[in-house]
């Protein structure tokens, strides 16, 4: 009988909801500030393939990498703080919407890579919105 209780109190729903939710935010980490970085040290080249200037690439960089940092802070918490993480997906979600307003009115000439670059990028900042959205409100219950 012991054995019954230790295992029923050994898996709670919540406990698992909250790896899903530390392993999204650390994805989420690991790809926005190789993105980050990437943009940082290539900011020229990559400006010329996407068709974007240099310098707003180079600071989106700066942006993104201390973004991941914040974030990659969230998933190493054993409680990630709920409103912080809510502040993660908002920001997830507004550059969803902000890339694709970018590409439809403010970006000037973007290359055919650009266009598909920031699309993608959209896409999958948006999933990972959705994803952390998921897993917080298992998490909270």
């Amino acid at each position: 009988m012991t054995s019954t209780t230790a295992s029923a109190t050994a898996f709670r729903p919540q406990e698992g909801a909250r790896v899903w939710l530390t392993r999204f935010l650390a994805l989420d980490a690991a790809v926005t500030g190789a993105n980050g970085l990437a943009y940082v040290a290539a900011s020229g080249p990559l400006g010329e393939l996407l068709g974007v200037g240099g310098g707003l690439l180079f600071g989106l960089g700066v942006f993104l990498v201390l973004f991941a940092a914040t974030v990659a802070y969230l998933a190493t918490r054993p409680t990630p703080p709920v409103t912080a993480v809510k502040a993660v997906i908002d920001a997830n979600a507004g550059w969803t919407v902000l890339s694709v307003l970018a590409l439809t009115l403010w970006l000037d000439d973007p290359t055919t890579a650009g266009t598909v670059w920031i699309l993608l990028q959209a896409v999958t900042v948006g999933g990972f919105a959705a994803l952390q959205f998921a897993a917080l409100r298992r998490y909270r219950g």
